[in-house]
């Protein structure tokens, strides 16, 4: 039998080189692992441990802002003009609701969302960078709206409602020129403010003391660290410096004699302007018409803002601080006393006025506002009766250079220092104001004519109500001027502490005899009780006494050969009607100017006045005995 060949099955030394160089291979990947964690480890554990360390920190405990509680404001007598009351506030959490379209269409289909509540929650949610944090879709709802909510809230799953204080004002448009209100806070206030400052915060001072003040309004956020877990959840809080609420504002203002002027302006485009002569505090400031301000705080929409913008009757217009209008005729004492001082003419010599002036050598005329005339007048005479002819004179006596140097130190063409914002300059006109502004040439003269009627407080001369005020009180405390004030204490809420504001020292106006500021007292008294003045009846049979003036701002001039009919006039053509007063004439309390926008002359604006001062001296007029035959004057001035 032949032996029979065996064949290897297996090639143990192949299998043992496999095995060895799949082995050599593991152990190099291994070796590349290893190496690449370690060195990992070295950019981690060594390189960028600080950074790595304030990451893992920041994930295990976050810092969150406490804004502050925003201060109160009152009134001088303790009367409540600004609070914080409890709200609600709808929100919706984004990475909880799957449709926000589709919820956003059904919360608006039960009417718990306006117009302009989506578009305000639409950029809000653009700007978020996490989705787990609420966003607002309005900022306060009724109660109506919350049990509305309350009933079909099983259905808005991410959608919850988040108690917080919300601005209110409890007067409504009651002083809203002066306190101002609250609105969220602009991409530009964000720009502007120290974040860190108001972290937290929603809505900031806009407007009136609420701005001025922002401030001190305003308080110190405070934060919490808040532990949470590696999604950003808080879980509980660990530490927390509670925030300091901003400090109680009281304010110079009389809020009954606030109402009093808006009452008594109505529906009339105007302003009243109150001061207390003897410290410069404000105790009226009123602008008509007014405007709610609650809006603002809870979300105002655009279309109702726009309305508030475009309104022919201008809301948010505060005309007693920016409404910049000819003084009229309420200048008269004060460009009298620039006669005195510069012995432009003796008080006492007699001027003939036969209705009109003319320049020598000039056929033009210019017209008082009593076509017969005034007959001779002096220089009280002319105060009380209002003649044009005998200051058109004056200024031309005086010169616009004397004029203008004189008339600035009662704060007209320069703001008078109130300490809130949106004040007006007015206009002085001067040959060096007249060269800076107008651009050709030829204009930049200044003409006599010019002189002519600033004497009336007419051409380029514009005042604003606060400046009149000012003035009037100036000259009521025979020249001492102190800036107006709507500040007078702040009250720290932690410890009930009230700190007073401190008045600035008064300047006194010189002048060259110190007895004319009482001449013309007398002849602003001759004004309301003289048997000629033209607001004869303002204080008679009061318990105080009144020295005033009246004044007519012309709108438009009244062509050689015409006429003016109030009549046949557009009313946003017809004069605007001054006055300003102060009482009691030898112990001034008050000082006030009221504005009364195309009421075709004063005579619109002393009743006003009147109404005001009663309500200064707690008087009834019901008193007065019946059946008093006198008239008063309602002429143009």
């Amino acid at each position: 039998m032949s032996t029979m060949h065996r064949e290897s099955l297996k090639d143990h030394g192949q299998e043992q080189r496999t095995f060895t160089i799949r082995v050599l291979i593991a152990m190099l990947g291994a070796c590349v692992l290893i190496g690449v964690v370690l060195t990992r480890l070295f950019f981690l554990q060594v390189m960028y441990f600080e950074h790595y360390e304030e990451l893992s920190t920041g994930n295990r405990i976050r810092i969150e802002p406490l804004p502050p509680t925003r201060g109160l404001i009152f009134d001088r007598n303790g009367v409540l003009l600004a609070e914080n009351i409890p709200a609600y506030q709808l929100e919706l959490i984004p990475e909880e609701v799957d449709d926000i379209d589709a919820t956003v269409v059904r919360l608006r289909e039960l009417e718990l969302l306006r117009p302009g509540d989506e578009e305000r929650f639409y950029r809000a949610l653009a700007r978020t960078s996490r989705p787990f944090e609420p966003v607002p879709l309005r900022f306060r709802l009724s109660e109506e709206e919350l049990a509305r909510f309350a009933v079909s809230r099983q259905d808005f799953h991410g959608v919850d409602i988040r108690p917080r204080l919300a601005r209110h004002y409890p007067l409504g448009a009651t002083a809203v020129h002066v306190i101002g209100y609250v609105g969220s806070l602009s991409s530009d206030d964000k720009n502007t403010l120290d974040a860190a400052s108001y972290a937290g915060t929603t809505h900031i001072g806009k407007t009136g003391i609420e701005r001025a003040y922002e401030s001190d309004l305003h308080g110190t956020v405070g934060y919490q660290q808040v532990l949470i877990n590696a999604q950003g959840r808080a879980l509980r809080v660990v530490a927390q410096d509670k925030p300091a609420p901003g400090l109680d504002l009281y304010l110079t203002l009389d809020v009954r004699l606030q109402s009093a002027a808006e009452a008594a302006l109505a529906d009339r485009r105007g302003a009243v302007v109150a001061i207390d002569p003897r410290n410069g505090d404000v105790l009226a400031l009123a602008s008509t018409p007014g405007f709610d301000p609650n809006p603002f705080g809870e979300g105002l929409s655009r279309a109702e803002y726009r309305a508030l913008l475009t309104n022919p009757a201008k809301p948010l217009f505060n005309r007693a601080l920016a409404g910049q209008y000819p003084p009229g005729s309420t200048v008269k004492p004060i460009l009298g006393l620039a006669g005195l001082h510069f012995r432009a003419k003796n008080p006492w010599d007699k001027m003939y006025c036969p209705g009109h002036f003319s320049l020598p050598g000039n056929e033009h005329r210019y017209r008082d506002w009593k076509p017969e005339g005034h007959g001779s007048v002096n220089l009280a005479q002319s105060i009380e009766q209002s003649c044009d002819v005998y200051f058109y004179q004056l200024a031309l006596d005086l010169g616009i250079d004397r004029l203008h140097a004189f008339t600035r130190q009662f704060s007209f063409g320069v703001r008078t220092g109130i300490d809130i914002n949106g004040e007006r300059r007015g206009l002085l006109p001067s040959r060096e104001w007249k060269r800076t502004n107008f651009r050709r040439k030829a204009d930049q003269v200044w003409f006599p004519g010019e002189t002519v009627i600033t004497g009336i407080g007419q051409g380029f001369w514009l005042a604003t109500p606060l400046q009149l005020a000012h003035a009037t009180g100036v000259v009521a405390t025979r020249g001492k001027r102190h800036p107006p004030q709507l500040l007078d204490a702040v009250r720290d809420p932690l410890n009930g502490d009230i700190e007073s504001m401190t008045r600035p020292a008064a300047q006194q106006i010189e002048i060259d005899n110190p007895d004319d500021w009482q001449y013309i007292v007398d002849a602003m008294s001759d004004v309301v009780y003289g048997t000629q003045g033209t607001a004869r009846l303002v204080g008679q049979e009061r318990p105080y006494t009144v020295a005033g003036k009246t004044g007519t701002a012309q709108v438009f001039t009244v062509g050689q050969e015409d006429k003016y009919d109030e009549e046949v006039l557009p009313e946003e053509l017809r004069d605007h009607g001054w006055f300003v007063a102060f009482a009691p004439i030898d112990n001034p309390q008050i000082a006030l100017a009221v504005l009364v926008e195309n009421s075709g002359g004063s005579a619109a604006a002393k009743p006003v006045a009147s109404d005001v001062l009663d309500a200064y001296f707690d008087f009834n007029p019901a008193t007065l005995a019946l059946g008093n035959t006198h008239d008063d004057v309602t002429h143009r001035d």
